[in-house]
């Protein structure tokens, strides 16, 4: 059975979530230098063109500079959802890498299908393209060898698969529609954002943005079947989008209805607990990305990235904010936390920053990805 529950605490709903607004904001003071040279590793950006989906992939170095090494055809093709202007996917999560088994997936929407590669280095093989299950896949999520896509048009729905040596072996009974409002105008706003497994792998998380102005949460049994159906939590003029976790599990939202960043507790019950609620003063507020035990948040209609600190709990401290380039989307962290990559959507390009010690962000390039304007899907090792 469904069950509602209310976020708690009443925010700010923004006027108008697609308003692109010029950006006047200022970087946290006080830069500390990283040391160079510590975990390289490349960087893939998806172009998500409807002439063919590529994946870009780039040599990162010491300095956190890109350099572009290779394209890779997926053999399908990206599409664009009604009303997207900077965010023709409207999500979080279309390209994942699945560290354990060094595999990099992809959407492609325009297809219907997904596309897994082999990653060694910079380099990538095409090993297999698959049906998504669904209509327009948007998201992918793994854990161990489960990997899970969400498909976003006709209502919305789950897929999950199992990974074999010989790849992805989809299973019927891993399906389940979300049955959202996705028809309403504008489309890229009432679709589904992200599907992600929980750091524990026991239960799959999806937001619907304003299709549902919910967070569903589906319980996994023991061999990866999700319950019939999904606890659902709830909110008139929400549109959770973006998801990650903190490092104690906990459910972090970048929420684009009242351009806030949302923290939960889920329970046993798979019922969600709001233990934290900021907002961050600008449009758009739509990806979420984490760096420790701090987070940064992609503003598409004010072309920032806000910074958090979480301190005391779950409790999250503004940082200032940080202009871009047009139409701030996606965005991945390095793992040893010294760089962040934002995409900008409007004008097809990766904004690198280093990362320093006060959690404030320095630019240090722009990087042009071709065919890639308002294109999401990014990756960095």
């Amino acid at each position: 059975m469904q069950r509602a529950s209310m976020f708690v605490r009443t925010t700010r709903i923004a006027a108008a979530v697609t308003a692109l607004v010029a950006a006047c904001a200022i970087p946290a003071s006080a830069e500390s230098p990283r040391p160079a040279g510590e975990h390289q590793g490349p960087v893939f950006v998806q172009t998500d063109s409807t002439s063919g989906n590529k994946i870009v992939a780039y040599h990162r170095a010491a300095d956190g500079t890109l350099r572009k090494r290779a394209v890779y055809a997926t053999n399908g093709k990206g599409g664009v959802l009604g009303g997207s202007v900077v965010d023709h996917l409207a999500s979080q999560g279309s390209l994942t890498y699945d560290r354990r088994h060094k595999l990099l997936y992809a959407v492609n929407a325009g297809s219907n299908s997904i596309t897994a590669f082999t990653v060694d280095g910079e380099r990538l093989h095409r090993r297999q393209v698959i049906s998504s299950g669904g209509t327009f896949p948007v998201s992918v999520t793994v854990h161990e060898d489960r990997v899970y896509v969400l498909n976003a048009r006709d209502g919305g729905s789950v897929q999950g698969y199992r990974l074999t040596e010989k790849g992805l072996h989809r299973i019927p009974a891993w399906h389940r529609a979300l049955r959202l409002n996705t028809s309403t105008a504008p489309e890229f706003l009432h679709t589904p954002g992200q599907v992600t497994f929980t750091p524990d792998g026991s239960r799959l998380v999806v937001s619907t943005k304003m299709g549902g102005n919910s967070i569903a949460v589906f319980p996994l049994d023991s061999s990866g079947t999700p319950s019939a159906r999904p606890v659902v939590s709830s909110k008139a003029g929400s549109a959770p989008f973006g998801l990650t976790f903190d490092r104690q599990g906990r459910l972090v939202v970048a929420d684009a209805g009242p351009n806030a960043v949302l923290t939960f507790r889920i329970e046993n019950d798979s019922d969600i607990t709001l233990l934290d609620d900021v907002l961050t003063g600008q449009q758009a507020s739509c990806w979420v990305t984490r760096a420790g035990n701090r987070f940064y948040v992609s503003n598409a209609g004010s072309n920032t990235v806000s910074g958090f600190r979480q301190t005391r709990g779950a409790r999250l401290a503004p940082l200032g904010n940080t202009p871009t380039g047009t139409g701030t989307v996606d965005s991945a962290v390095t793992p040893d936390n010294h760089y962040l990559y934002v995409q900008t959507g409007g004008v097809g390009a990766v904004d690198g920053f280093r990362i320093n010690d006060n959690g404030s962000l320095t630019k240090i390039s722009t990087t042009p990805v071709p065919d890639a304007v308002a294109g999401e899907g990014i990756v960095v090792l």
